[in-house]
């Protein structure tokens, strides 16, 4: 796989994060380079062809209900069964006044 260093990457080649600024998705594709950079030692980062890139799917009605859901049960304290209006700390299991008492 072709590796580039941070900033010299040819402008058909775009990451993850960027294709999505962007409105775009891989598409199913596979990576076709990467860049090499340094953060704490050395990290990779995957490039997809833009050529190849689709539109990002629409969130539909029960994609959005779906997620509701998904953040209620992560808003919901095991303990007490309140819904906090904030994620559950994974660190405490429950909410920080259940975690306590």
């Amino acid at each position: 796989m072709t590796t580039y260093r941070k900033n010299l990457a040819p402008a058909g080649l775009m990451t993850r994060r960027q294709l999505r600024a962007k409105g775009l998705r891989p598409g199913g594709h596979d990576p076709v380079a990467q860049i090499r950079y340094w953060r704490h030692g050395w990290r990779y980062a995957y490039l997809y062809d833009t050529q190849h890139a689709l539109p990002v799917r629409p969130m539909t009605p029960g994609r959005w209900r779906s997620h509701e859901a998904m953040m209620r049960a992560r808003r919901t304290c095991p303990a007490c069964r309140l819904d906090r209006g904030y994620c559950i700390p994974t660190s405490l299991g429950t909410c920080p006044d259940c975690a306590t008492t």
